[in-house]
């Protein structure tokens, strides 16, 4: 599976189409077209990323776009930047955070990392460096210019899991001064589109210990819509 994942990153030819929508008659030379055309597009913006100048000290030393979109995809999953160790390894979510925000979903390691079913869009899609308490957000623009251009090549899209204060704060527009934990708490209000998370990280585990009603009654929520929008 990591293999494979890694090789999907190298080339971005990212996925095979797959229409749930399409009749069970085709024409299989047209749905070979349609393939076709939509690889070269999720390529045509692979390369546009690589060649914008924001990136561009990025792209010199051979460092790519870190994310992973199909046109099949059912769950968009929008979290911060890749680490440093994320960007190096090119494999997102390969840590202890991962494995914890796989099972606050209910999913395993090769569901999540099938793009077909999984998009994994951070809101950078390279290493913002490090501070003095710890990474750097996101540059601001960034999703505002790349997202839209690849959510428009996954129609399937059935729900965006937002996971830490910048994805939320961002696709929820809500205030800088707006508080995680309500948003979490209320997450009722932003479904069926959306599911805001805390970050899985093990250093919110005070947070977790806090806040009881997150494992309670948030992730059953949060794994019953997963399997929703994943069922055919």
């Amino acid at each position: 599976m990591t293999e494979e994942y890694l090789k999907h990153q190298e080339s971005m030819r990212t996925s095979s189409v797959h229409d749930a929508r399409r009749l069970p008659c085709t024409d299989p030379m047209n749905s070979a077209r349609k393939k076709a055309a939509m690889q070269e597009e999720f390529q045509r913006i692979f390369d546009a990323i690589r060649a914008d100048e924001q990136n561009a000290t990025f792209t010199s030393q051979g460092i790519d776009p870190l994310y992973a979109a199909a046109s099949g995809a059912r769950i968009a999953i929008i979290g911060q930047a890749p680490g440093r160790v994320a960007q190096e390894a090119r494999m997102p979510w390969n840590d202890r955070s991962g494995d914890r925000l796989r099972d606050w979903l209910g999913i395993d390691r090769d569901t999540f990392y099938d793009p077909e079913k999984i998009a994994i869009i951070p809101m950078d899609f390279y290493f913002p460096g490090s501070g003095k308490s710890g990474d750097l957000p996101p540059r601001k623009g960034f999703a505002e210019k790349w997202h839209p251009k690849l959510f428009a090549l996954m129609p399937d899209i059935r729900l965006t899991v937002l996971v830490g204060s910048y994805a939320t704060r961002t696709y929820l527009g809500l205030k800088s001064s707006a508080s995680l934990t309500d948003v979490v708490r209320n997450h009722a209000a932003y479904l069926p589109d959306f599911f805001p998370l805390v970050h899985p990280s093990p250093r919110n585990q005070i947070w977790m210990k806090k806040n009881p009603w997150f494992a309670a009654d948030v992730l059953p929520e949060l794994k019953h819509c997963v399997h929703d929008a994943l069922a055919n």
